[in-house]
């Protein structure tokens, strides 16, 4: 009978702990899938926010993911890593979970990609560029830069040996390597100063329309310049 009481907890306990992984895969594979869509629609090319808009009008069996520069957080890309490793042990491969991972984790390249077209638009090289990074965070309103790819993002960048400045009203400093870096307050001379602004998270209390009047180009990942046709912004 002891042996019994312990058995049934533990299995429970086995049960809520996979149905937090599977909620966790789940949005790592579908947010693995939008990222991919997104790859696809440029090829195409088409554009990617119109068509998720559009499947988005389906009443019923559709849930919108979009798309950005990674995915961060303490759970979607650790939890289905651990249970990948898992299943492993037990000579078991989880293909949707490592697929998933290796879309999401080649956003930040994409994304440094696009900046690089963007730039090239411009007759410019990453090379002495300056390169404005809105938003380090790995989502919308909040401090949290928990496997943000802000990081990876700004790593390539500095590989390439453009300048890069931040500004995200939640996070003060972050650390590159062994440099700190600051907030910088998001002036119209910083906007006109950067060759090249990168919009990572949607932060609701930026006045876009400012933003995009005052900068040189932008390279959206969010879709925050929804509506603005300017062949200076460049969107996933």
């Amino acid at each position: 009978m002891g042996s019994a009481r312990l058995h049934i907890p533990s299995i429970k306990l086995l049960h809520a702990e996979m149905a937090k992984l599977l909620e966790n895969t789940f949005r790592a594979v579908n947010i693995g899938l939008v990222n991919e869509i997104a790859i696809m629609c440029e090829k195409l090319p088409i554009g990617v926010w119109e068509v998720i808009d559009a499947a988005a009008t389906k009443p019923f069996g559709f849930m919108r993911f979009l798309p950005g520069s990674g995915q961060g957080g303490q759970c979607i890309p650790v939890d289905p890593h651990y249970l990948s490793w898992k299943l492993k042990t037990l000579d078991y491969t989880a293909r949707f979970i490592e697929l998933a991972a290796e879309v999401n984790s080649s956003m930040p390249h994409y994304v440094v990609k696009k900046i690089g077209e963007a730039l090239n638009e411009q007759r410019l090289s990453f090379n002495g560029a300056t390169v404005l990074v809105l938003n380090v965070t790995y989502k919308r309103n909040v401090g949290d830069t928990r496997e943000s790819p802000a990081f990876a993002l700004i790593q390539e960048l500095v590989a390439r040996k453009a300048g890069v400045l931040y500004n995200d009203e939640c996070v003060s400093t972050l650390m590159q390597g062994n440099q700190t870096l600051h907030s910088q307050p998001l002036r119209s001379e910083l906007l006109q100063a950067a060759d090249c602004v990168v919009i990572v998270a949607d932060h609701r209390y930026y006045d876009v329309p400012w933003i995009v009047g005052e900068a040189r180009c932008i390279v959206d990942t969010r879709n925050m310049t929804r509506g603005y046709k300017d062949e200076t912004i460049f969107r996933l």
